[in-house]
């Protein structure tokens, strides 16, 4: 007889193997879970070098940019090469006040190079550093030209010197230095700087009512309070002040046409006027020039 002991030997005995059995499946099971992650990430690794859509769009890339820095740097090197040198400057529009002895200077001094290699903007903005020129235009015209144009300043008044360089104002209010005096008499302004625009202005429209008695106006002066003093042919300064709402400088100015010449002929020929001061609210005030 087999006794009980010899029994769950037996089972124990049966049951090792079916968990040993169990164990070896688990782990072929997991074997192959692992290679098939493996290989997903090799797949997923490679998919640019398997996929010929993506690999056609690098190359095509690839060639652009290659031929870009292929032209690029034959274009250096054609720039850097001695030919098509400049042989003539033309100017299509001379300034009266630019001498050729200037401009041959400003030639000598900034452009350099070839046709295709010159400095276009650094050679304009030479040109337009001369005296009584405000713009300048440079263009390249095939094969070995340069255009010059040039725009003249056009002075309309004298402005105060600075550092003692003679300064004018152009007729679109701009001030600008020049190099020697001028021959031609033109009204004088003086004011802050930044104000050329708003005296150039008030010019206009002071001297258009002054011309109305046969006045003409030869200096506007505008003071650092915004005060306007007017100095006529005949020498006569006039007192306008600060613009006011109630007394505003046009009507000074109309105040002035209408009574001043009545006034002075009424005045002895001896006692002529210096001062006409029309900052009363009614009426003004002369000052008789000193014997």
């Amino acid at each position: 007889m087999i006794n009980k002991n010899e029994r769950m030997g037996r089972r124990l005995f049966n049951a090792a193997p079916d968990q040993s059995v169990k164990s070896s499946l688990s782990s072929r099971g997991a074997g192959r879970g692992a290679s098939k992650s493996v290989a997903k990430t090799a797949t997923e690794g490679n998919l640019f070098w398997n996929s010929i859509w993506l690999l056609d769009i690098a190359a095509n890339a690839l060639f652009v940019i290659g031929a870009a820095l292929l032209l690029w740097s034959a274009m250096l090197i054609v720039q850097r090469l001695p030919i098509l040198p400049i042989k003539t400057l033309v100017v299509s529009a001379p300034v009266a006040h630019v001498s050729s002895a200037q401009l041959e200077q400003v030639v000598r001094t900034t452009i350099k190079g070839g046709f295709l290699t010159v400095n276009l903007a650094e050679a304009q903005h030479a040109f337009e550093q001369l005296p009584w020129v405000r713009r300048a235009n440079l263009r390249r015209q095939w094969p070995d030209r340069l255009v010059l144009t040039l725009e003249g300043q056009r002075a309309v008044a004298q402005w105060t010197p600075l550092d003692g360089e003679m300064r004018l104002v152009n007729d679109l209010g701009e001030v600008f230095a020049i190099d020697v005096p001028i021959r031609v008499a033109l009204p004088v302004f003086a004011g802050p700087e930044g104000t050329s625009a708003e005296m150039l202005v008030r010019y206009g429209e002071f001297a258009a009512r002054l011309a109305e008695v046969n006045q003409d106006l030869v200096g506007v002066r505008l003071s650092s309070r915004e005060a306007w003093q007017l100095t006529l042919d005949d020498g006569v300064v006039i007192e306008l002040g600060r613009e006011q709402a109630k007394a505003s400088l046009a009507e000074r100015v109309a105040r002035f046409v209408t009574y001043y010449p009545r006034v002075k002929n009424e005045l002895q020929a001896e006692r002529s006027v210096e001062v006409v001061d029309m900052r009363y609210p009614n009426g003004f005030a002369m000052k008789a020039r000193k014997s």
